[in-house]
């Protein structure tokens, strides 16, 4: 069936029925429509004819006239159902949607609405108690004016009787006042007045504290704003007198840090750096450069410093030679494993302590002092090994004065003994000989001095200057001798120390004890260190607690080459750390956070290795160094011999090689704290590093080379070596050629027409250009042709063209000279 349109309508049993229907468009727009439904006429065929020409001639609804074969009406009348029942669900869920959108929207106004009237509410309040505030500040300001009023008056003579002066001026008062008061309040009522007019949205907050960020006014402010009003009342403003800072500034500093130390507001600071083009919080950092604008604007005066400024607080003191007094020596105790070091530590202890102490004590710290028969106090120090040795002269500490070699007579001169011989020498340390177990069957005292020869070290009884004493820690014997042989040496050293002056001294070791806390163990070298005192030691600080001698007992203070322990730090030093008092505890704290800086990025530089590169760049950079110094390490004593009499024959009168070490075994943490203290590789000739030297080379960036062939070890050291001495530059002269025409050429400027008239002309080679015989010019060549082709070179007799590099200068005759330079590397031969 067809509307009146001739558009197809779906027609459906019940009569024509109307509805509306919803529909959805992009943008949000909709559109209602109403859609009618019809009752289509069905045409049944007749009984014979309804087996065969219903299939054909059944009419589908909506379809005009025609229908899919196969479906029956009763199939097609549902179809239709179903269509216009999901049509019906449509638009009821599209009226649903529509109202939950209306709801929605009725919500977010009433939400709306409530915060605005929250909002009123809370301006309402604000400004209430704004008002309140005025009002007391006003009734004040009144009655200070009243008080004045009533004093002046006072003040003034009584020139006339009561009755002449006519009415009292104090009862005319009250009526003005009490109309400028009501005056006030209605221009507060209706927000007009001055001071109710608000530049922005006032909280409460705001309100009753009247600063900035809702903080409370100070005492100060209070006074400070009460006086400028008296001084307002009065008809006087005095502005006041600028105040003109040095201001220290460092490579980078904080906006708020910068107004806190000009003193001025920080508000102030950023309103001027965004007047310099820059957005910046308060908290935000600038260089210096940017504040040291901004402090020039305001009228201050700039103090550049840097980051390393921060231990100037560390005073260098240039002691006066009145001042100076005589300190006891420090001696440290080296020697092989087994050659008896600590029990010559335990006689002398034993032998000289004084008696009476609680069962022999044993040793609480690494030092202790004795004194001789003659009076004199030695302070010994009992140092693990000799890696504590060195990493105390590495970090710039160096603490003894004396070292007592200790070798056993019936062992003679053993690894170790050469290592500490070694060690005394990189350090420049005179030393004293003990020759230990005198008192044994197989002792050989002779053989000892004997071997101690090979080693440069020549006793005073093989005509040396080297001082021998044979003892027996077993026995006693000797031990006399010894100490008064360590005086004698104290003596000729005349050390002297300044005890009247900030401490300073050296960690012998340092250790975190459960019950006390960090505790480190310092031998006072300058100065007197007393207990309550500030320090920095290293990358720790702290203040002195507790001084705890090397008997164990609490003492106030420590002087000169005393040994002590000390409590109170905030952290565990590393031995060989200087101790210095300052102070201040802000002092110590930013210079202990300064070298925890510093060392970070020591550690964290990537290129912190020495090696033999970068020693051969250093010596290149720094003309004085002509020494390099080399630690080596062999597999047996005949080829580490063999190696340093190689590296004694290397160098010549600018440069030579000092072999600081030079031993049998393994590499060792002992070798690698040598190699760094004196910034030199260690070469390994059939051996290895251990673990923990691995481990110590890495972390503190020490070269290790290993070697099977002992000349590839020599070659290597001679080619650094040769690194050293600066290399020859050599001309070798190639050719000539003579300039017959020049010609202009476009794009390429003056071309000089040329004859090879000697040797060869290259592409690649330099260049002089000859007028008579005078060299005008030197460079390189642009081009060389040979016809029209680019080519490397030109050989004697042939013609060619020419074109220098930056240079149009060119004559008919001038003659060009063609060298070639070559660097030529000096060597040691």
């Amino acid at each position: 069936m067809s509307d009146n349109d001739g558009k197809k309508t779906l027609g459906v049993r019940g009569g024509p029925r109307a509805g509306n229907v919803k529909q959805s468009f992009s943008h949000g727009r909709t559109k209602n429509v109403v859609v009618e439904t019809k009752r289509k006429r069905i045409v049944k065929p007749a009984a014979g004819a309804a087996s065969s020409a219903a299939p054909a001639k059944s009419v589908a609804p909506g379809k005009s006239g025609k229908r899919p074969a196969g479906i029956s009406d009763a199939e097609m009348e549902r179809r239709m159902k179903a269509l216009q029942a999901a049509k019906e669900r449509e638009g009821e869920e599209a009226a649903k949607r529509e109202a939950e959108e209306q709801e929605r929207e009725a919500d977010r106004k009433r939400r709306r609405e409530e915060a605005e009237a929250k909002e009123r509410e809370e301006q309402e309040r604000a400004e209430r108690a704004k008002a309140k505030v005025e009002e007391q500040e006003r009734a004040k300001a009144a009655a200070e004016a009243a008080a004045k009023e009533a004093a002046a008056a006072a003040a003034q003579p009584a020139a006339a009787p009561a009755a002449e002066r006519g009415p009292a001026p104090s009862k005319s008062a009250p009526a003005p006042r009490k109309q400028d008061k009501d005056r006030d309040q209605q221009r507060r009522a209706k927000g007009r007045g001055d001071d109710g007019r608000r530049s922005g949205k006032l909280t409460l907050n705001q309100a009753l504290s009247g600063g900035e960020g809702g903080r409370q006014k100070s005492l100060a402010a209070m006074k400070r704003k009460q006086e400028r009003a008296r001084q307002k009342a009065m008809g006087g403003n005095v502005e006041r007198e600028k105040v003109v800072r040095d201001v220290q500034l460092p490579e980078t500093i904080v906006v708020s840090e910068l107004a806190n130390r000009m003193a001025e507001r920080v508000a102030d600071v950023v309103k001027a750096l965004m007047n310099n083009g820059m957005m910046v919080t308060q908290n935000q950092s600038i260089d210096a450069d940017t504040a040291e604008l901004i402090i020039e604007e305001f009228g201050h005066k700039v103090v550049r410093v840097s980051d390393s400024d921060v231990e100037d607080v560390i005073a260098q003191i240039e002691d006066k030679p009145e001042d100076l007094e005589d300190r006891p020596p420090v001696i440290t105790i080296m020697g092989h494993v087994d050659h008896g070091k600590t029990s010559l530590l335990d006689a002398i202890r034993d032998a000289k302590v004084v008696a009476g102490e609680a069962g022999g004590i044993t040793q609480h710290i690494g030092a202790y002092q004795v004194t001789t028969d003659s009076g004199t106090v030695l302070s010994f120090l009992d140092t693990p090994g000799h890696a504590a040795f060195t990493s105390m002269r590495a970090r710039g500490a160096q603490v003894t004065d004396i070292v007592v070699l200790v070798v056993a007579a019936d062992d003679a001169v053993m690894p170790q003994t050469i290592e500490a011989i070694n060690h005394a020498k990189a350090a420049e340390v005179p030393m004293i000989v003990a020759i230990n177990k005198v008192d044994l069957p197989a002792a050989d005292p002779d053989k000892v001095r004997s071997d101690l020869l090979r080693h440069e070290v020549i006793v005073e009884a093989m005509s040396g200057d080297v001082q021998d004493v044979e003892v027996s820690a077993h026995t006693g014997q000797g031990l006399d001798e010894l100490l008064e042989a360590i005086a004698l040496q104290a003596e000729i050293l005349e050390l002297k120390a300044n005890p009247n002056r900030a401490a300073e001294g050296a960690v012998i070791e340092a250790q975190l004890d459960v019950g006390r806390g960090p505790v480190a163990t310092v031998l006072v070298q300058n100065g007197t260190l007393r207990q309550g005192d500030i320090f920095v030691v290293g990358e720790q600080y702290g203040k002195v607690r507790a001084l705890i001698n090397d008997r164990g007992d609490r003492v106030d203070e420590a002087g000169p080459s005393v040994p002590v322990e000390v409590l109170g730090l905030n952290g565990t030093p590393e031995a060989g750390d200087v101790l210095n008092v300052v102070s201040t505890d802000a002092q110590a704290r930013e210079i202990a956070e300064y070298r925890e800086k510093a060392a970070k990025d020591k550690r964290a530089a990537a290129g912190a290795a020495t090696s033999l590169e970068q020693l051969m760049a250093n010596a290149k950079e720094n003309e004085s160094v002509s020494e390099m110094p080399v630690v080596v390490k062999a597999d047996v004593q005949g080829s580490a011999e063999a190696i340093v009499q190689a590296m004694e024959k290397i160098g010549n009168d600018e440069v030579r090689v000092r072999v600081l070490h030079s031993g049998v075994g393994a590499i060792t943490e002992s070798d690698i704290g040598l190699a760094e203290a004196s910034g030199a590789p260690v070469f390994g000739f059939n051996v290895r590093a251990n673990a923990p030297a691995r481990n110590s080379a890495n972390q503190k960036g020490v070269e290790i080379r290993y070697y099977s062939v002992i000349y590839d070890l020599v070659d290597d050291v001679k080619a650094a070596a040769s690194g050293l001495l600066g290399a020859e530059i050599r001309e070798n002269f190639i050719g000539y050629a003579k300039i017959k025409e020049v010609f202009k050429v476009t794009g390429v400027g003056k071309v000089a027409g040329c004859l090879v008239t000697e040797g060869v002309a290259r592409r690649s080679a330099g260049v002089r250009l000859l007028r008579d015989d005078v060299v005008i010019h030197e460079g390189t060549l642009k081009t060389l042709k040979r016809f029209k082709d680019e080519v490397p070179e030109v050989q004697s007799g042939q013609e060619c063209g020419m074109a220098f590099e930056n240079y149009d200068d060119i004559r008919p005759d001038d003659v060009i000279e063609i060298f070639e330079r070559e660097e030529v590397e000096r060597s040691l031969d």
